[in-house]
Order: structure tokens, then C-alpha cells, then sequence
């Protein structure tokens, strides 16, 4: 399963530099992560501060 980052979201942009596939990216004010190509290695979720990276 690939996480999804809920609308907690505050852009901080924290995810970005953690993902080691580079599947996040900025959306429409927040980022998105890529379920194709998201290795579910959950990086993003360990560096957020508000706990917006979840497993979807």
C-alpha cells in the first residue's frame, strides 16, 4: 500500500527531501504522493510535523 497525505497538510515541505524515490510532489496546497511510485518505505510519515503522511 502506498501512504496518501491527508488535507493535515500544511506544505511545510518536510516529505520532499525524505522520499527516496522522489514520489511527492506539490499539488493544489499540498503535496501528493505518487502511489506508482511510492515504495511504502514511510520516510514522509517519519519526518511530517503534523502527521499527514498516512498508509492508504
Amino acid at each position: 500500500m502506498a501512504y496518501k497525505i491527508s488535507e493535515e497538510c500544511i506544505s511545510c515541505g518536510a516529505c520532499v527531501d525524505s522520499c527516496p524515490v522522489d514520489a511527492i510532489s506539490e499539488g493544489d496546497g499540498i503535496y501528493v504522493i505518487d502511489a506508482d511510485t511510492c515504495i511504502d518505505c514511510g520516510a514522509c510519515a517519519g519526518v511530517c510535523p503534523v502527521d499527514a503522511p498516512q498508509e492508504a
